[in-house]
């Protein structure tokens, strides 16, 4: 299948400003969605040109080469990503180890209040001596 003269024309004319990094409707990204929209044809369109999409391949089969600073700010995010993935690591160990000391705490505590009703009002509260205290001889001539 082809595709109208004009129609043709819409897609060259959207394909140069794209490849030229001057996109009038899209992000400017090198994709045939974005060809279809730059051109304001549907995607359908596009695939019926077939002629202009083997002009499209053969121009943007290249790799797309980052600039400098994208490869830094995706290097950075990576960063950021493994960090934290490695932070809700942590957080989700530390937020079990509570979880088990909450649970050995809640054990305790009734075992504890089941202790002293065993003991009940029979339990009889020994004193310690308090110890002695030498203080040595008392001055008394001040």
């Amino acid at each position: 299948m082809s595709v109208s003269a004009a129609t043709a024309t819409k897609l060259r004319e959207a394909m140069a400003r794209l490849l030229a990094g001057e996109p009038l409707h899209t992000n400017g990204a090198l994709t045939k969605e974005n060809l279809a929209r730059e051109a304001r044809v549907s995607h359908a369109t596009v695939h019926r040109a077939e002629e202009i999409l083997a002009e499209w391949d053969a121009k943007v089969a290249r790799p797309v080469l980052r600039s400098p600073g994208e490869v830094q700010r995706d290097e950075t995010i990576a960063s950021l990503r493994r960090q934290l993935r490695e932070a809700k690591a942590q957080v989700t160990e530390a937020q079990g180890k509570l979880d088990a000391l909450a649970a050995v705490t809640a054990n305790l505590y009734h075992e504890n209040i089941a202790l002293k009703k065993k003991l009940g009002s029979s339990r009889r509260l020994a004193s310690i001596p308090a110890p002695a205290t030498d203080h040595g001889p008392v001055r008394t001539d001040g």
